[in-house]
């Protein structure tokens, strides 16, 4: 398979799982604290940066199919776009070990205030703008840190799997 073919089909299971793992849990996607399992793929791009427009698209598409449409949408993939892009210079600074691994998988959580925003003021909620940066932060955090963390920790310790996972092998 060529590089552009592989990566267009990778882009596309990317997306076509982030949706349906956020949709099939949409119970635990879109409530106050969101428990979006969808969003340990975001450690993907800690492995591979070519990650990135699978899973904001993901992000769109889910977010578009939510109760809250096309602005969440825009501000949810903006804030996801940012946290990956800041995940992938995590490792660049970091290295590829553990250390680097944790920090990385906070600036999902750092950057839900993109979403505070998007909930307090675009919406108009009646809570505070630090009580949402908070609820959203602590369902990334426990998704991806503390969910998240360990499966990729085991997954960067074997070089198989990353190699597998890599998009020019």
């Amino acid at each position: 398979m060529n590089n552009k073919t592989n990566f267009l089909a990778r882009t596309a299971v990317v997306a076509s799982l982030y949706v349906v793992i956020t949709l099939s849990l949409f119970f635990l996607s879109y409530e106050a604290i969101q428990f979006r399992v969808s969003e340990i793929m975001v450690l993907l791009a800690f492995i591979d940066p070519l990650y990135i427009p699978g899973l904001v698209l993901g992000c769109f598409m889910a977010n578009l199919m939510g109760p809250f449409g096309i602005i969440d949408a825009l501000f949810g993939s903006f804030a996801s776009l940012l946290a990956l892009l800041m995940v992938v210079k995590t490792r660049k600074w970091f290295g590829n070990n553990l250390k680097s691994l944790v920090i990385a998988s906070l600036w999902p959580a750092i950057f839900s205030f993109i979403i505070a925003f998007e909930i307090t003021v675009v919406f108009g909620s009646e809570d505070s703008f630090w009580f949402w940066t908070v609820m959203v932060a602590v369902g990334e955090f426990v998704v991806i840190t503390l969910a998240g963390v360990p499966i990729f920790n085991w997954i960067i310790k074997n070089d198989g799997v990353v190699r597998l996972l890599k998009f020019n092998k």
